[in-house]
């Protein structure tokens, strides 16, 4: 998440599309199984070859690469091909988005990616590809609150407390995955829309994130439920406050911004899956159709739910309207608090 050069982005990116391909990690078993013909625009059944690529648009062992492996077999058993997971990490995720945008329509590389796909846009200029026009949303695999804790010793109780100080001159720092993350967008909406004080220190990532975190070296931190529930129940950690709709099920006793004063707040995190834009429309919808079936299996609810992740699914044109919807406002967030990468 952490962007260290931002004007530099675009030329990485147009760097990294020259570059070979690199498969990574795990790969489903090759299957026997015939897979269900779907006829294309040109008469040829899809799929007939393999690998199909799931490219995880950021590095391994990040919640993107496990969402990405989670899918993989399953729908590798759905398709009777193999499914291979591909990670293509760099500017955000914007690297891995982009060999998906700008590569084959064939119905055989797909992205996973994650919230700062709704970020990204409005962040990184020069993109080489159009995050609206170049790829297209397939299924949105799931959504999980960020939430806002502060260490064991904190004298910080509840989020109210965080008020109170806040609206203070001195007001009160907090801790992000980095410049641009979901969590610095929020903690910047939420700021403007309550008139809080808020200093914004940014991280090289999670790990590094928790450990000031946990030592009390920062008053706050914002992160997924993925990054910060290890550490809550560690009981070295004391969540605060979520900043989805709802109430998290893996934090039952932990009250929304909504329920604090700031009525209509949200700020999920979200993964999704996207295909390039000129993919035939019978490949989207099969491959819709069997995202769902997978999603839909309670072993992988189970395991999506252990990351913190409450599963979504649905149509195409649900995951465009939810996206675009979340570069329109994380876009206007950007645009009035003038921020800007690393």
């Amino acid at each position: 998440m952490n962007i260290r050069n931002c004007g530099r982005v675009a030329q990485d990116l147009m760097v990294a599309m020259a570059l070979p391909v690199t498969i990574l990690l795990t790969t489903a078993a090759p299957l026997t199984a015939l897979a269900q013909a779907t006829a294309t625009g040109s008469g040829q059944a899809w799929p007939t070859k393999q690998p199909i690529k799931l490219v995880a648009v950021f590095p391994p062992g990040g919640s993107v690469d496990q969402v990405a492996r989670l899918l993989a077999q399953p729908l590798s058993l759905a398709l009777g091909q193999t499914v291979i997971v591909e990670n293509k990490g760099g500017a955000s995720g914007s690297i891995g988005a982009a060999a998906v945008a700008m590569g084959p329509a064939d119905g055989y590389t797909f992205a996973v990616v994650f919230d700062t796909h709704g970020v990204n846009p409005s962040l990184i200029p020069n993109m080489p590809f159009d995050s609206k026009k170049d790829l297209v949303p397939l299924v949105l695999v799931g959504t999980a609150p960020m939430v806002l804790a502060t260490y064991a010793g904190s004298k910080y109780q509840k989020f109210a407390d965080v008020v109170a100080d806040a609206k203070t001159k001195a007001g009160v720092s907090y801790g992000t995955i980095g410049s641009g993350s979901l969590g610095h967008l929020a903690m910047a909406l939420l700021g403007k829309n309550g008139g809080l004080e808020f200093t914004h220190i940014p991280y090289k990532g999670g790990g590094p994130l928790m450990n000031d975190a946990v030592a009390g070296h920062v008053p706050l931190s914002i992160g997924s439920v993925f990054v910060t529930k290890p550490f809550i129940d560690s009981k070295r950690m004391r969540p605060l406050v979520v900043t989805t709709s709802k109430r998290s099920p893996d934090l039952p006793d932990v009250p929304t911004l909504a329920e604090s004063g700031f009525a209509g707040f949200e700020a999920p995190a979200w993964w999704a899956v996207l295909a390039p834009a000129k993919t035939p429309p019978d490949i989207l919808k099969r491959m819709n159709d069997e995202l769902n079936k997978v999603l839909k299996s309670p072993d992988l609810a189970k395991r999506l739910d252990a990351q913190g992740i409450d599963v979504v699914g649905g149509t195409p044109e649900a995951a465009r309207v939810f996206i675009e919807r979340q570069m329109d406002v994380w876009g206007k967030v950007v645009r009035d608090n003038n921020i800007k990468a690393d």
